[in-house]
């Protein structure tokens, strides 16, 4: 039986620009994304498991137009950095196969919130009002649904007997009784984390840990060699002789993406492409 994989929208951005640095390229994030799922398909002796489908859950930007209360100007959120990004990145989801995008809503309270930092400057009496920039500021604004939505999805297709392992990229214990309620109906449910450390409570619920994406140290090494390249217009090369960076080539738009693994895993990934797009 087939993997599904479920990402966890938000986490999957907060350790991904802590292991990438804050990027707003949507079309390369998408392609990680999906390049790190797949490599959860490699077992072991070899062996390639079928995937099932890749499953990302975000919440679309929020489109309004405020005032910032120190500038006193008009401000459009939809049109911010971050939400031109999300929109994109979204775009980018959609257009690959395999990869189904669950939204929930964001829920806006009309609240401004201080920078925990500056709060207490602020507390302390170290820094007054008039000392914020805007930049210390922001518009308050909550996920809902998407934790709902996980947990259905989990005991949808736990119940429907559609997959046999679920693999969970996210790092809180939100997710334990979704967790323990595949196990008992015999699914093997893999968490992966991004190597960020998690609590004894989600190691006690879960068949195994695994993290597909390059170790913080490795990524740091990684993006220092494109960043050196990008700047000298050399080839992207890793720093150590351990590692083997993840591949930077452009992938044609509109057409599957296959990792740079092993040979049996691309010959696997395009044939079942093919076969799915009735080519072969």
């Amino acid at each position: 039986m087939p993997t599904a994989i479920m990402v966890d929208g938000g986490f999957f951005l907060r350790r991904y620009r802590i292991l990438k640095g804050h990027t707003l390229d949507a079309r390369q994030v998408a392609k990680d994304l999906f390049t790190w799922s797949l490599k959860h398909l490699e077992g072991k002796n070899n062996e390639l498991r079928e995937l099932y489908r890749i499953f990302y859950y975000d919440c679309p930007p929020l489109d309004k137009k405020i005032f910032h209360p120190l500038t006193k100007e008009l401000v459009d959120i939809g049109k911010s950095e971050e939400a031109v990004f999300r929109a994109g990145f979204h775009s980018e989801l959609r257009k690959l196969r395999k990869v189904a995008l669950r939204q929930g809503r964001l829920a806006d309270y009309g609240n401004w919130t201080v920078e925990p930092a500056k709060m207490k400057q602020l507390l302390s009496g170290a820094i007054t009002a008039a000392d914020l920039d805007p930049q210390d500021i922001s518009y308050e604004v909550r996920q809902k649904g998407v934790d709902m939505r996980i947990g259905l999805d989990i005991a949808s297709l736990t119940f429907k007997k559609q997959v046999d392992q679920i693999v969970l990229i996210a790092g809180d214990a939100d997710f334990v009784p979704a967790a323990k309620l595949a196990r008992r109906e015999g699914i093997d449910f893999i968490l992966d984390p991004m190597w960020k450390e998690i609590s004894d409570e989600l190691h006690e619920h879960i068949d195994g840990l695994k993290s597909t994406c390059p170790r913080p140290g490795v990524a740091k090494k990684l993006r220092d060699a494109e960043d050196a390249a990008h700047h000298h217009h050399e080839p992207v090369t890793a720093g150590a002789d351990d590692v083997k960076p993840f591949p930077t080539r452009e992938f044609p738009r509109n057409q599957p993406l296959v990792p740079q693994g092993r040979a049996p895993m691309r010959r696997f990934l395009e044939r079942r492409v093919a076969i799915e797009e009735g080519n072969s």
